[in-house]
């Protein structure tokens, strides 16, 4: 394992520290409803040791309230962590999860703003979260159709046959034949 310091979207982050993370998150489903505080503290020890500016520690508590069923918890932590900067894959994964909760406290609106824009970036492997997050926000605005065409449209592109007709089919949903 590297202790070599690293800028790792937005904070400085070693090797060790990352991996004591995804080790913290694999055990996850050891821990039962009851016990979602326990998680939470094991994630907030190491938050402790990131500089107290890293945009890493709000993303992590943010992540723990979420997944523990506190969305309402979650939603300041994941702002803070996108007002100190964090970027990349984390943002955009910070992005997804903020319009999540948002739609969970009853601000889908707020989720559609949110993500939106991420609908023109470069692609990448959340491109279907996206668009996933996104279909609840619209639907819970009575906006189904719309919603229902994101789906189809990210789900076009992984059928083995008849993907030109699914996204057709998605396109006309929200833009029917003149």
């Amino acid at each position: 394992m590297s202790s070599r310091a690293h800028l790792c979207e937005g904070g400085p982050v070693n090797d060790d520290w990352e991996k004591r993370v995804t080790a913290a998150w694999a055990t996850f489903d050891d821990y039962d409803e009851e016990h979602g505080a326990d998680f939470r503290a094991v994630i907030d020890e190491l938050v402790a040791e990131l500089p107290a500016d890293s945009p890493l520690g709000p993303f992590e508590q943010a992540c723990a309230w979420d997944s523990t069923g506190h969305s309402d918890k979650a939603v300041p932590l994941y702002r803070e962590a996108l007002a100190r900067g964090l970027s990349g894959y984390k943002g955009r994964r910070t992005r997804i999860q903020l319009a999540s909760s948002l739609r969970n406290i009853g601000q889908a609106e707020e989720g559609v703003k949110l993500l939106t824009p991420e609908l023109l970036t470069p692609s990448d492997e959340l491109d279907d979260a996206v668009r996933a997050c996104l279909a609840l926000c619209l639907a819970d605005l009575g906006r189904e159709r719309e919603g229902l065409a994101l789906v189809i449209g990210a789900l076009a592109p992984h059928l083995p046959r008849y993907q030109r007709s699914m996204a057709n089919y998605a396109r006309l949903l929200v833009e029917p034949e003149a």
